[in-house]
């Protein structure tokens, strides 16, 4: 168990790093036009993250103690799948999440 101190300087702290890694883009560059090949990386940061994120879960979810899940592997796949023919994120999250829990519900 982490003790009250150590907790509220470790959330402090990644806030104000969190704060300042915004701060440099809008505080430091934001009045200055930015290179088109910079500007061309920072549109696929968010694409980058949400994969960062899944990935853990469905290579190694903590629900299985870690040990692929067939259901999950499949969601993942008509999620990527969803995404790259229709190119729309909120119909590929949709169609992985109701694929999840419908094969979840069927083998569970």
């Amino acid at each position: 168990m982490v003790d009250q101190t150590t907790l509220w300087i470790v959330i402090i702290g990644l806030g104000i790093g969190s704060f300042f890694l915004r701060f440099v883009f809008t505080g430091f560059v934001g009045d200055r036009a930015m290179p088109a090949w910079l500007l061309r990386h920072l549109r696929y940061t968010a694409v980058a993250v949400l994969p960062a994120l899944v990935a853990p879960q469905v290579l190694w979810p903590a629900a299985n103690d870690g040990n692929p899940e067939p259901a999950r592997m499949a969601a993942a796949a008509v999620t990527l799948t969803v995404g790259l023919i229709t190119k729309n994120v909120l119909a590929a999250i949709g169609a992985g999440a109701v694929t999840l829990y419908g094969l979840l519900w069927l083998l569970g």
